[in-house]
């Protein structure tokens, strides 16, 4: 995980905000009212000081009318400046949470559609962090520090311009100081860039690894290494803490060097006008109105010393998200697709060969040739590392071949819109997955349009109605998190009756009767044969029963087919099959 946090370039500049481009364009009518708004507040702040000039030169004046008429004023640019706050405000947080739920959308949608080999270089939890702290930091910019840097940017130049014109002498003396305020935040602000990489990149894998071992919760407390899991978890954010503490460490030096600098050089700057009043060559108004100008030049210039680092850290999210967005995929459609002809079950591994991208040297299968008619029940066994499974990750095209091709009804499936292809097939995993929903839902899951129903069809056909009508809500049951609520029998009819729900003309079914008890894999044995029926069934073997059932079995090592034939075939050729039913196929010697 550290290999892929650190090995990842580095925003430098404001540059890589620029990604967000796209995701603020449909709001650029919003953008341009927030704008406007916001000039019109930074306006106002700027005419202010022109008010109390007035008020403070005219306090002694004997018309009273005309003292009245500039507090007047004032309080009536205080009210006009509330509003278009308000409004200022209310636009940009709009803006922000449109525009970071876009983010996270197109995030999500290009994460989902990632083939596995993708997920071999980034975990699950880093993709999350970016779904959720990188999203989060942008919402943050977006709808305040953005606009705030525009004010104080706004109100600097402006201030400066207002100070000139006020008075030519202090103004200089002001920007002598300039220099002295800018050069600690281009310093600071590049040690800031990299510790807000850091950070973020610390809260990602933390993230990571906490999603990794809640996942697996019940795993390591069977094993007692919850401590251990507690100390690596501990360990990975105290380096996240300490990453924030550097970060804020720089940015609250950065901070306090800055404001020192303007305010000493506001004090120096009203010791010389204090000295121009005495003299009579300032009037008190005027040099109120220079002094206001001056705070609010100083304070724009502080904040937006405190908004670069924001701004940095945005520019390290951002690069974050759009390297996700921006990422290819290995495994992609054709920009032409070929189109399927009408569904007949047939699949075909023609010459195939295969190395996993985490294990380069390591052919998974070399020169697999197979072909299954449609409606035949094939089964796949070999020990374990054998290529059984490479073969399902193939026939989904979770992973392209390194060699040879793989066939749907005679179609090449590289030139198969993915989506269009693998709505040809069922699959029913050996730990099938169950989502935190109802049970319906779950079986739902594979067809969402399907009728109730269509849900309890599928449901009877798979075994599965009875005990679902038993649970307290019915199929309306909420069965938890990965279905903790319901037995691995009833986890596994579940994935069945999906798998049957959906119809599909070709079968993948990795056997997972082998962890279940007697009844229930009797059960789900039932369920299997009835799922199998008139369908191309393409089964990874666990259990001698589903063996023989078999019209064909391919028996495979180290990546190759080594033998193709009956159950009596293979057993009379006491080979590498022979070996395997008496070693490893629970049903016993009796049975072959």
């Amino acid at each position: 995980m550290a290999e892929t946090n650190e090995g990842r370039a580095r925003a430098k500049t404001l540059s890589p905000i620029r990604g967000l481009a796209p995701f603020l364009a449909p709001y650029r009518v919003w953008i341009i009212g927030a704008g406007l708004a916001l000039t019109f507040t930074a306006a106002l702040t700027l005419i202010l000081p022109l008010a109390g000039r007035r008020v403070i030169d005219n306090f002694l004046a004997e018309d009273l009318g005309r003292m009245d008429a500039y507090f007047a004023a004032a309080l009536g640019i205080a009210a006009l400046l509330a509003v278009g706050t308000a409004i200022r405000y209310m636009l940009v947080t709009i803006i922000g949470e449109r525009v970071v739920a876009d983010i996270r959308k197109a995030v999500y949608d290009r994460a989902i559609g990632m083939s596995p080999v993708y997920y071999e270089r980034l975990m699950t939890g880093e993709v999350l962090s970016r779904l959720t702290t990188d999203t989060t930091l942008i919402l943050s910019v977006i709808s305040s520090s953005v606009s705030v840097a525009l004010r104080n940017v706004l109100t600097l130049s402006g201030g400066l311009v207002m100070m000139l014109f006020t008075s030519t002498k202090l103004t200089v003396a002001v920007l002598v100081l300039v220099p002295l305020v800018i050069l600690p935040i281009v310093l600071l602000g590049r040690r800031l860039r990299g510790l807000g990489r850091e950070n973020q990149d610390r809260i990602a894998a933390s993230s990571a690894q906490a999603s990794e071992t809640l996942m697996a919760a019940q795993t390591i407390q069977a094993y007692t290494h919850e401590t251990a899991s507690r100390t690596a978890f501990g360990r990975l954010t105290d380096a996240a803490l300490s990453s924030a503490q550097r970060r804020i460490k720089v940015r609250a030096a950065m901070t306090a060097i800055v404001i020192f600098l303007v305010f000493a050089g506001v004090v120096g700057v009203l010791w010389l006008g204090a000295r121009d009043v005495r003299a009579d060559t300032m009037t008190p108004g005027t040099l109120f109105q220079f002094l206001i100008y001056a705070i609010l030049v100083a304070g724009a210039v502080g904040a937006l010393s405190e908004i670069w680092g924001e701004l940095m850290r945005a520019a390290g999210a951002t690069e974050r998200l759009i390297e996700l967005l921006q990422a290819e995929d290995p495994v992609r459609d054709p920009q032409h697709p070929a189109q399927l002809p009408a569904p007949r079950g047939a699949v075909a591994l023609r010459d195939v060969s295969f190395h996993y991208p985490a294990r380069p040297t390591v052919a998974a299968l070399s020169g697999v040739t197979l072909d299954i008619a449609p409606g035949e029940t094939v089964a796949i066994v070999g020990p374990s590392g054998a290529g059984k499974t490479t073969i399902f990750q193939l026939l989904l095209r979770f992973y392209d071949p390194d060699a040879g091709t793989v066939e749907m009804d005679g179609v090449d499936i590289a030139t198969l819109e993915r989506t269009q292809m693998r709505s040809r097939f069922a699959l029913v995993p050996q730990e099938p997955v169950i989502f935190a929903d109802s049970a319906r839902e779950n079986i739902r899951f594979s067809r969402p349009d399907a009728t109730d129903a269509e849900v309890e069809s599928a449901a009877r056909a798979a075994a599965a109605h009875d005990f679902l009508l038993a649970l307290p809500d019915g199929y309306d049951t909420y069965v938890g998190e990965r279905g903790v609520m319901l037995s691995g029998g009833q986890k596994q009819r579940i994935a069945i009756a999906r798998a049957i729900l959906r119809d599909a003309p070709v079968l993948l079914l990795d056997e997972a009767t082998s962890s279940l008890d007697a009844q229930s894999e009797r059960a789900v044995q039932q369920a299997v044969d009835e799922l199998s029926q008139g369908r191309t069934t393409v089964v990874i073997a666990h259990r001698l029963a589903t063996v023989k059932k078999a019209d064909r079995i391919v028996v495979m090592e180290g990546g190759q087919i080594v033998a193709i034939g009956t159950h009596d075939t293979l057993i009379a050729q006491d080979g590498l099959y022979a070996r395997l039913a008496r070693l490893q196929f629970t049903d016993g010697l009796n049975d072959i």
